[in-house]
Parts: structure tokens; C-alpha cells; sequence
């Protein structure tokens, strides 16, 4: 599935809330919080001459945020942040007094979160921010898990100490559930996905990843022509392609969204023009993707500042996992999870398809965000055949020579 962005907002300016949260200030916001942080540090960003000659393009960077807080996705940079911001709020109004980043150790500001239950639906890397998030600054944590999340994604969450609550269904069963007893109980939903009434804590989760952004623009040679990143509700590809568009204007490069053939509820709001429930059929092994409803948040700028929409199968999903732990040519060697190479296998795709539309050609820049790492090793594994660490060690698995 291939689909050019036709919506009658396409192009226009961002809404004035979506323009203030995934701007400079906002970015320049989630840059201070991030200093305070002890394990921060920019993630790498890797070039591939030989995958961008193969393809013909000009060249090709990989912002791989397998890195990022020690928590291996790029999830670690929004419900973490969202759980300060919303901490720190919680302090002033008690306290009657400014309180940043810098008080999160003071008593009485912890005494405030100690307070404080947060609560998110997962399918596995939002929870594990949410929860490390909590639990650096006192708060507790409920994460409520679908039937699809691994045993290993669940195990992950409960070492920082928060709450396992088990829901029969999907991803958009466990989003419900969290609510509802959210609301009963009195917790704060830390969600990342919208709903209407609840769309600021989703926008100061889509604000923690423009950190991923600003990186990239410093460290990229030149800025790209081409950007494509996953999605699964939006909200990373609404956070990268908005404050795109923010930062450069007119010269901001072709965003392309792509989603498992599966659960492709962007591709959906996209051929509906608004947000649409797709149905649910076999779950797809790109599982930090599998969601069946877009946020409104995420679709509301996707549907201003993305160009194209696109799906990649089960297959090409898998394949790009092994070609970025086995590449070619001299281009370095990548943990990518099941979802972390979408974006790439979007990009192989549409060289074949679809380069004339999206105008991908020898002097193509194009950059791709690696979403996660391992992040259930076991099926890390299964899947390439080499365990994460003998990917990083740089090991031939048995058989590949032959």
C-alpha cells in the first residue's frame, strides 16, 4: 500500500498547540530536562555508503536509538519526560512555589510524587519509560499489558518496580482499561496516544522525542531530502515530521510514514481523512507498531506536514532486522528489533516502487530512525539468527560464509 498525502491540509501550517509543543522551545525544554539526567547521551548516528549505493541513492544515515537511556528504544525520551513534567507540576501547585528540574531530589518534591500513582497502556518500550520515569522520582507505577506483549517486555517493566496489570486483548483494549481504572482510581494516565479531552500528556510525550531530531540535524553533514519513519499510533513519526517542518520551513525534506500491512491505522486516517478504527486480524511481528487507532494528536499533524504513507509485510520487516546485523560493504552493524528497520524496509520498497513519486534519486539524502534495539533478546534471536551481542561483537553466525 502506497498512498500520496491528498488530505486538503496538506502543507498547511501546524496548529498553533502542535506548532508551541514540537517547536524550539519546546525542544530547547526537553534538552534541559535531559541534562539532568545521568546516563544521557546523544545516540549515534551511523552512514551507510554501501546500502545507499546498492540503491542508488546519495547517501543514507541511521539514527539508531537502540541507545537511548539504557532502556533501548526511543520511547525512553517521552513518558519519562511527561512523568517529570507532570511531577514537578504536581509540586508547584501543592507547594505554592516555582519547582524545575533541578528540585526533583529535594524531600518535599519527592514527598509530592511519593504521592503520585502514573499509569500507561504498553506494548512494552512506553511502559518501560513510564515506570523508569516513576520510579526516579519516587512516584509509582501501573503499567497495563495486553495479551501480546513477550514475557521478556513485561519482566523488563516490573525491575523498576511498578505495577503489572494483565488485559485480555490488544493494544487498544489495554488503552481502555488503562483509563478506566486510571479514572476510578484517581492515577494520572501517561499516555501516548490521544483521545478527545486527553491530548496534553500524549503532546508532552510527542515533545520528549523532537530530542531525536535536533540531534540528528547536528550531526547529520547536510540535512536529509528524505526522511522515513514507522509508526505506530504517529506519535514518533509526528514528532520528527513536526518539528521538521518547524526548524526548516520550506526546505524541509519529503516525510514518508510507514506501517506494519497489519495495523496500518495512519494509512487509514489518511485514505479517511480523519482517524479511523482498522480491524484487528493476525498480529503482526513488528509489535511496538501493532495498534489498530491512530492518536489524533499524531494524525493531526501527520495529516499537515507528512507526503506519503506506505505499508511494508511481515517479510521485509524481518529481512531488514538480518541485513542491518549482517551488512554489506564495510556499513556497520546494527541491533535493530522488530520494529526498530521499518522505516528501512519502507525505503527498500519504495526504491522499487515508488522512487519517481517521491522523487528518490542519486542525489537523495535520505535518514531513518532505528527505534529500538533488542528489546526482547529471545526474539531477537529467533528471528536473525545471531544474539544481540554477537551482532555488536561483529561474529559471523555459522553457515554465512558457506
Amino acid at each position: 500500500m502506497f498512498l500520496l498525502n491528498n488530505n486538503a491540509l496538506h502543507r498547511r501550517p501546524l496548529d498553533p498547540i502542535d506548532a508551541e509543543t514540537l517547536g524550539t522551545a519546546g525542544a530547547d525544554t526537553v534538552e534541559r530536562f535531559l541534562a539532568h539526567r545521568d546516563n544521557h547521551l546523544a545516540t549515534p548516528l551511523h552512514a551507510f555508503p554501501a546500502l545507499a549505493g546498492e540503491l542508488g541513492l546519495g547517501a543514507i544515515h541511521i539514527k539508531d536509538e537502540g541507545f537511548r537511556l539504557g532502556l533501548g528504544s526511543f520511547k525512553a525520551l517521552g513518558g519519562a519526560y511527561a512523568v517529570f513534567r507532570l511531577v514537578l507540576e504536581e509540586a508547584e501547585r501543592r507547594l505554592g512555589r516555582p519547582v524545575d528540574v533541578a528540585d526533583l531530589d529535594r524531600p518535599d518534591v519527592r514527598a509530592v510524587a511519593a504521592g503520585m500513582t502514573v499509569a500507561c497502556a504498553t506494548d512494552g518500550n512506553h511502559g518501560r519509560s513510564v515506570a523508569q520515569g516513576a520510579q526516579l522520582v519516587g512516584a509509582k507505577a501501573a503499567i497495563f499489558v495486553h495479551a501480546g506483549v513477550s514475557e521478556e517486555r513485561i519482566a523488563a517493566i516490573a525491575r523498576y518496580g511498578a505495577e503489572i496489570i494483565r488485559v485480555d486483548g490488544n493494544y487498544d483494549d489495554s488503552v481502555r482499561q488503562a483509563a478506566e481504572v486510571s479514572a476510578e482510581k484517581g492515577w494520572t494516565v501517561v499516555s501516548d496516544t490521544s483521545w478527545p479531552g486527553y491530548e496534553r500528556i500524549p503532546g508532552l510525550v510527542m515533545q520528549g522525542y523532537t530530542a531525536i531530531v535536533r540531534e540528528a540535524l547536528r550531526q547529520l553533514p547536510q540535512p536529509p531530502t528524505h526522511v522515513f519513519v514507522q509508526a505506530g499510533v504517529g506519535g514518533i513519526a509526528a514528532a520528527v515530521a513536526g518539528h521538521l517542518a518547524i526548524v526548516l520551513g520550506e526546505a524541509r525534506p519529503t516525510f514518508i510514514v510507514v506501517e506494519p500491512a497489519r495495523a496500518a491505522c495512519v494509512v487509514a486516517a489518511a485514505r479517511a481523512g480523519r482517524v479511523v478504527k482498522v480491524a484487528h486480524d493476525q498480529p503482526t511481528v513488528m509489535a511496538m507498531l501493532e495498534c489498530y487507532e491512530a492518536s489524533p494528536v499524531a494524525w493531526r499533524v501527520l495529516a499537515r506536514v507528512a507526503d506519503a504513507f506506505m505499508t511494508v509485510d511481515e517479510d521485509e520487516a524481518v529481512a531488514v532486522m538480518r541485513r542491518l546485523a549482517r551488512p554489506a560493504g564495510g556499513d556497520p552493524a546494527i541491533v535493530s528489533g522488530e520494529s526498530g528497520g521499518v522505516g528501512l524496509a519502507g525505503l527498500i520498497r519504495a526504491v522499487t516502487d515508488n522512487s519517481a513519486a517521491l522523487g528518490l534519486d542519486g542525489q537523495s539524502r535520505v535518514l531513518l530512525i532505528n527505534t529500538e534495539g533488542a528489546t526482547d533478546p529471545h526474539r531477537y534471536t529467533e528471528l536473525v539468527g545471531q544474539s544481540p551481542a554477537d551482532v555488536l561483537a561483529g561474529k559471523v553466525p555459522v553457515g554465512a560464509l558457506s
